[in-house]
Parts: C-alpha cells; sequence; structure tokens
C-alpha cells in the first residue's frame, strides 16, 4: 500500500478577508461613534491593510470591528500583523500586514515535534513554505495532525491534500 499524506500550511482566503474589509468599511459608514472621524480601512498593494481615523482610539476601535469581522469569517487572528497607531498629519493610522506561509524555522520546529512525540514511521519533509507529512498508516497521520493542532504557535496553521 502506498504512503499516505497531506500538506501543513499557513494560508489564508483572501476573498474572505476581503468580504470582512468590506464589511467593516460599510459598519464604519454606518456607526454613529463613526461619523466626522474620517475613519476608512481599505487595501494598500496585495498583502497588506491601511486604517485611517482622527484618533488612535478611532483607529484602533476600527481594528477591532474588522477583527470581529474576520473571526465571523472564519479567517485566524493569527493572519494579521498589525502595527501601533503612529500620527500622520492630522490622522492616526495602523498598517496591517497579512502573513501566508511557514517559515523554514518554523516548518523546522513543526518537523522536529513530529519526529520527537508523534507516532512511529510518519515523515515530514520541508517543501517550501509547506511541510509534507507521510506516514503507511492514517490513524497516524491523524495523530499528527491533533498533536499539531494542540501545540499554539504564532501562525495560522491549516491542513491540506489529505491523501
Amino acid at each position: 500500500m502506498a504512503d499516505s499524506s497531506f500538506d501543513i500550511v499557513s494560508k489564508f482566503d483572501r476573498q474572505e478577508v476581503d468580504n470582512a474589509l468590506g464589511q467593516t468599511a460599510k459598519e464604519i459608514a454606518t456607526r454613529y461613534d463613526f461619523k466626522g472621524t474620517g475613519a476608512t480601512i481599505e487595501w494598500k498593494g496585495e498583502e497588506a491593510i491601511e486604517i485611517t481615523a482622527s484618533a488612535d482610539e478611532r483607529a484602533t476601535a476600527v481594528l477591532d470591528v474588522f477583527k470581529g469581522k474576520l473571526v465571523k469569517r472564519n479567517v485566524s487572528l493569527k493572519v494579521l500583523d498589525a502595527s501601533d497607531p503612529r500620527p500622520s498629519g492630522q490622522t492616526s493610522k495602523i498598517g496591517i500586514a497579512l502573513k501566508e506561509g511557514i517559515s523554514s524555522e518554523d516548518a523546522k520546529k513543526i518537523s522536529k515535534l513530529i519526529r520527537d512525540e508523534g507516532p512511529k514511521g510518519v515523515k515530514a519533509q520541508i517543501q517550501g513554505d509547506e511541510l509534507r507529512v507521510s506516514s503507511k498508516k492514517r490513524d497516524d497521520l491523524q495523530a499528527v495532525q491533533a498533536l499539531v493542532r494542540d501545540q499554539d504557535y504564532e501562525f495560522a496553521v491549516q491542513f491540506t491534500n489529505y491523501r
């Protein structure tokens, strides 16, 4: 029998993030406490979002609304890398970078965890920004998924290509 395998990746659904951003922009436009604050949220390139408001508190409030919308759309908040509010003339801005992919050192951490604590006969290979885990038994792969899920990493973890 051939080996079964799956990939460990760290990705986000850009469409879901875009939908959450649109919902946040609509809520900012209609909510009473954001009237007259000049609060906006918009894309800055492909992998970044910028929040602008008249005060630090308003910009932080927009960020909280955006995080709430992401949670409702099942997007992990670990993909966000938000900066502190910074003054920019009369306004305050927050830059948010969206993180995707597993760094090589994080992949090595996961690989070491699987080797040390995972079932015997499970192999983990680093392939670019993802990790391929393979084994003869599917039950072992499910045990590895549970093991990785129980760890608390600073990046979002998804499992794909389960074969």
